[in-house]
């Protein structure tokens, strides 16, 4: 996400989601299958295009071990947090009871950044990670929260169906009608109530609840040109008075002295005639004017007569409380305005206003009564009108909406993104349909892709393909996935056709023809899109939809990723294969690696490509578990926004003004670890193990149960067991691209048969049997992965994990890692193990730990390679490592051979090389003969 620069077919229960997790879906059932468990949730069959099939969250219990760890600090912020405070922006724009919540601020408030432009967006998120939670776990406490949250959005809906309606509170007198901040909510006076007589009153109790400079109490005029206003707050913060018939320039005013009072009720009065015009604050006048020549009769007739609105567009609507409101055709002596203080109008020797007397005693509809006599009777509006169709639902107007339709250029300061927001609050809602079997929910969703439909349906196409290729405001992450899931529900094709409305053409065509054109753009902006496209390939067989994908996929990793597996730097893409020249502060965007899993998942659904799990264990394992703060938090969800990759940075984990996108997905991630740890083929005859995790597999249609025992990645391996009905089909077990040597499986102690190759899946058919037990054993070595635009510049990996330095230095740390090489070719036996913390090691005199460790250390997740000698099983030759002009050294040339079964095979290599190398002039035969003893001497771990 940027910041500068998700009832008509009730019957069909839920959606299954191509790249969220599963809460619900129903597997079909092999012919000989054992029949399906009751299910737990809504399920939908998915689509007839995956040949592989994810399980449903509540069918994979996480056991004891990292994940587990992880997931339960993010249960206790879901369990902690209010929210209503959420729910707060939604029941302000339907001008609703907000209470005493307050909105989360940051991306979630008016006083955000970019005037909270995306407010909304998080509280889709919350109900997703509720919904994964509840599947998860089945805390009915997850559960209470998301039918708070669907009921209140469903009223929230209604309200905004509807004229608004007042919101009576307790008043100066009797009762108020209350503005609540975000409402966008003002009274509208009939046009002829302030009259043309030559001398004016106006008196008004009010109670602001916010600072907002020039929000008006009244504002009576036609344009900026000519108008008459009271405002609460001027440039100073103090009340001020003007008329005008020539603008800004020609005002005449009255200015306070001092600011009203937040949450008070205060008495503003102002007293026009015989050229003098007097302020009041709680019945003292605090301003007088003798040269003020407009009056009501200078205005002449006015087309708008407001409370609460302003003719200046970019001034706020009041917010706070308005209780009596009168209009006098006669400037009030001092001593009627100070009567008005204790008293109502009535009961004061000033009376009612005889040109207009609003009581504000009415405590529903949405209509004033105006007791003066005249019948001028005002009606609550909003400012930006109505919602164009009663499928709208949104924490904001729908302005933003109509606004991006005639932009040319992306300014979030104006519009933020909407149809992002709109993809999170409906991929919620379809969450928590799917979690609880909330009817409403679906309702929901299924309104809003009406309402999207209505809108951009009726748009050119040339004006879509303009919108959706605007940085920013134009992004409309996840959505297109989510409408395609809503249409799986409904079977509308108005749902179907407006999936394919956001279809950005020169990013597919361009994709589809595997021509790279991602230099420059915002990354996660666009990497979403593609898993909605890979989603439109399942509802239409078009293949440019999935062709495109994949080869979108193929440009990212490995040619833009960095080796946590995350993407993007300051949020956007470089150039093809330039990693080291890209790394900063501002590197991998957690959202990114987030949307590159979910594309990744869907995609395999497909093609059973290993590569995608491969990335899918290393962005999993290393970046969205680091981006997890270890420790809990009920305020925030303590995840990194930007994981900055550069020497000594330092992570954090209240990102920005906080409720970000990051911080959003990261909720999501945390509350589905499970969600690609097993797939089944869909005729149900095979099971992949994709990851190597602690877990319990409820496979219903086989009735088998599959239990996973593990402190993986700390242990080097994994045990399976078979529980439940006998069954016979292939289990597929994923051999890490990572894993060169050693990778075995027996299975109840004997040797599994098939030979297993790095980067594949090892297969093995048999009809099993409850208590059959599967050993795997995988050798982690230590490697390095150097990048792409500089051989030099190295990340260290031990296994899966990503090994970071611990250092306070600003430049890269040197790394000389050859010196006690294994004739495996593993590098660890030059690190030191650290006593009593698994996955831990020193080099140097520095502390190398795993980067999904959520601390607050300054790290170094890359390395300068630095091999200036040779030396050989610890001992220094001292003879200088020479290095080809493509940068490859010497002992990079031995060790590529790696690994040697022995140590004459290695001496050999050396032997072979250092021979290559004196014949090419590159090293004399002394260095070359000294070398080869310091070789032939030293000793070797195996």
């Amino acid at each position: 996400m940027s910041s500068a620069l998700s009832r008509r077919t009730l019957l069909q229960a839920a959606v299954f989601t191509a790249a969220a997790p599963a809460i619900g879906i129903a597997l079909p059932p092999p012919a000989a299958a054992a029949a399906p468990l009751a299910a737990a949730a809504p399920a939908l069959p998915a689509p007839s295009a995956w040949t592989v099939r994810p399980f449903a969250l509540q069918d994979v219990a996480l056991g004891t071990g990292l994940f587990a760890d992880k997931r339960q600090l993010m249960l206790d912020h879901a369990r902690g947090y209010d929210v209503d405070r959420l729910l707060q922006v939604f029941r302000a724009n339907a001008g609703l009871a907000t209470g005493d919540a307050v909105a989360p601020g940051g991306w979630e408030g008016l006083d955000g950044e970019a005037n909270g432009n995306l407010r909304g967006h998080y509280t889709g998120h919350f109900l997703t990670m509720l919904s994964q939670a509840y599947a998860s776990t089945g805390d009915t406490a997850h559960a209470d929260k998301i039918r708070h949250m669907v009921g209140v959005l469903n009223d929230v809906r209604e309200a905004l169906r509807h004229e608004p309606r007042m919101l009576a509170v307790p008043g100066k007198f009797g009762t108020g009608q209350d503005n609540v901040r975000g409402s966008y909510q003002y009274v509208d006076l009939p046009g002829t109530v302030l009259g043309t007589g030559t001398a004016l009153t106006l008196s008004a109790w009010i109670r602001p609840t916010h600072a907002d400079n020039w929000a008006r109490v009244a504002d009576f005029g036609n344009d900026t040109t000519r108008y008459l206003y009271l405002a609460a707050r001027d440039a100073n913060g103090v009340p001020r008075f003007a008329v005008s018939t020539n603008g800004p320039g020609g005002e005449q005013s009255l200015t306070g002295s001092a600011p009203l009072p937040l949450n008070q009720w205060s008495h503003l009065a102002v007293t026009l005639g015989g050229n003098t015009g007097t302020l009041y604050v709680n019945g003292t006048a605090v301003a007088r004017n003798t040269s003020m020549s407009l009056t009501p009769a200078a205005l002449g007739t006015l087309a708008h007569h407001w409370l609460g609105r302003s003719h200046f567009a970019s001034d706020p609507v009041f917010a706070g409380a308005f209780d009596e409101f009168n209009l006098w055709s006669r400037a009030l002596t001092a001593a009627e305005i100070t009567s008005l203080q204790s008293r109502r109008a009535p009961e004061t020797t000033a009376g009612r206003g005889n040109l207009a007397s609003y009581d504000f005693f009415e405590t529903t509809g949405g209509t004033f009564t105006d007791a003066s006599g005249r019948g001028l009777h005002a009606t609550l509006r909003r400012t930006w009108g109505a919602p164009s169709h009663p499928g709208f639902l949104a924490a904001y107007p729908e302005t933003q909406f109509i606004e991006l339709e005639s932009m040319t250029t992306g300014n979030y300061t104006k519009v933020w993104a909407p149809y992002y927001t709109a993809h999170k609050i409906l991929r919620g809602l379809l969450d928590a349909h799917l979690a609880t079997g909330d009817a409403r929910a679906l309702d929901l969703a299924s309104g809003l892709c009406d309402w999207m439909h209505s809108r951009l349906s009726k748009l050119p196409a040339a004006t879509l393909q303009r919108m959706w290729g605007i940085f920013s405001s134009g992004e409309f992450g996840g959505i297109v996935e989510a409408i395609v899931d809503v249409h799986a529900l409904t079977g509308k094709a108005e749902h179907l056709a407006l999936a394919r409305l956001f279809d950005l053409n020169r990013l597919i065509d361009a994709c589809a023809a595997n021509t790279d054109v991602l230099d420059g753009l915002h990354a996660n902006q666009h990497i979403p899109i593609f898993t909605g496209y890979a989603r439109l390939y399942d509802a239409t067989g078009q293949d440019r939809y999935l062709t495109a994908a994949k080869n979108f996929w193929d440009m990212v990793i490995p040619h833009r990723m960095y080796g946590i597996g995350g993407t993007s730097q300051g949020e956007f893409w470089k150039a093809r294969d330039v990693i080291a020249g890209t790394i900063s502060a501002t590197t991998a965007e957690t959202c990114c690696a987030y949307n590159l899993l979910k594309l990744s998942r869907t995609l395999f659904f497909h093609d059973q490509n290993p590569k995608y799990m491969d990335y899918y264990e290393r962005a999993l394992y290393n970046q969205i578990l680091g981006s997890k703060q270890d420790r809990a938090d009920a305020e925030k969800p303590l995840v990194t926004y930007l994981i900055g990759l550069s020497p000594g940075h330092v992570r954090d984990y209240t990102p920005k003004q906080g409720t970000t996108c990051c911080e959003g997905t990261g909720m999501e991630s945390a509350t589905k670890y499970q969600d690609s740890v097993y797939f089944a083929r869909a005729d149900g005859r095979a099971l992949y193990v994709n990851l190597y995790s602690p877990s319990t597999l409820t496979w219903a249609e086989r009735g088998v149960t599959v239990t996973q025992k593990t402190d993986y990645p700390r242990e080097q391996g994994t045990t399976l067991t078979i529980g439940g009905s006998t069954a016979a089909f292939d289990l597929k077990l994923r051999v890490p691209a990572w894993a060169t040597a050693g990778f075995r499986v027996t299975v109840n102690g004997a040797a599994a048969g098939g030979t297993p190759t790095p980067g594949s899946y090892l297969t093995l058919s048999r009809t099993w049997t409850a208590g059959d037990v599967v050993r795997v054993s995988i050798p982690f070595r230590l490697r390095v992965e150097k990048a792409l635009d500089d051989p030099s510049l190295q990340t260290l990996f031990h296994g899966p994990v990503n090994l970071i330095g611990r250092h306070s230095s600003t430049t890269y740390l040197p790394a000389r890692l050859y010196r006690n090489a294994a004739l495996s070719g593993d590098l660890l036996p030059s690190l030191t193990p650290v006593a009593g913390k698994p996955l831990h090691y020193t080099l140097d005199g520095v502390e190398f730990a795993p980067f999904h460790e959520g601390t607050t250390d300054p790290t170094h997740a890359y390395v300068r390679r630095t091999e200036p000698r040779l030396v050989f099983g610890g001992t220094d030759s001292g003879v200088a490592n020479p290095v080809r002009a493509d940068g490859t050294s010497l002992l990079d040339e031995i060790w590529s051979a790696a690994p040697f079964a022995s140590k004459d095979a290695l001496v050999n290599r050396v032997r072979t090389t250092l021979n290559s190398w004196v014949s090419a002039g590159l090293l004399s035969r002394a260095d070359g003969e000294k070398a080869l003893t310091t070789a032939q001497n030293a000793s070797y771990v195996a």
